[in-house]
């Protein structure tokens, strides 16, 4: 499949965040973040190796070259603090496009994940012209899965990963 690379713009803000695609800058951040069990546990293959972090980021970038979008590095836009990452990724298993949260523990129950998330799905439709994005969360991850349920998005899947009940929500372009 042939992808345009985008010109829109790649920065997003929102009401209190900044999007900012990822760079080599990001990296320490992205080490912290990806190691950490209580953030990247629940993502798909759990938490990462500075290593791999590193080979991720560069996988990220590129992405976005070839793609025109990807993932986001997510800060509080009063601090500068770094929250976490938001984006759209393409799933290693070809169920499709997806949208991707993880956030510090800290952020929780203040709606960044929504913020970043909602922020994530209209650059996709809109900017990257995507039609259909999905959303996975494990069964037992009510907090992610009310995240994409906020945001818009349905339950239209469901299947076993590793011994876990897996939910996948969508969400398809108007028009």
């Amino acid at each position: 499949m042939n992808h345009p690379v985008l010109r829109a713009p790649r920065i997003i803000s929102t009401a209190r965040l900044s999007l900012l695609p990822p760079g080599p800058e990001h990296l320490p951040d992205l080490i912290r973040l990806k190691a950490d069990e209580a953030v990247f546990g629940y993502m798909l293959h759990g938490t990462r190796t500075a290593e791999r972090t590193r080979e991720e980021l560069e996988d990220d970038m590129d992405f976005w070259q070839v793609r025109g979008y990807g993932t986001w590095s997510v800060f509080e836009r009063s601090t500068g603090e770094f929250l976490g990452i938001a984006g759209l990724m393409e799933r290693p298993d070809g169920r499709g496009i997806a949208v991707r949260f993880a956030l510090w523990p800290q952020c929780r129950g203040r709606g960044y994940a929504r913020e970043a998330a909602r922020a994530a799905l209209d650059f996709g439709h809109g900017a990257a012209g995507l039609p259909r994005i999905i959303g996975i969360a494990r069964e037992t991850n009510h907090a992610s899965r009310a995240v994409l349920t906020d945001i818009g998005m349905h339950e239209c899947e469901r299947y076993e990963h590793r011994g876990h009940a897996m939910v996948v929500h969508e969400s398809v372009r108007a028009g």
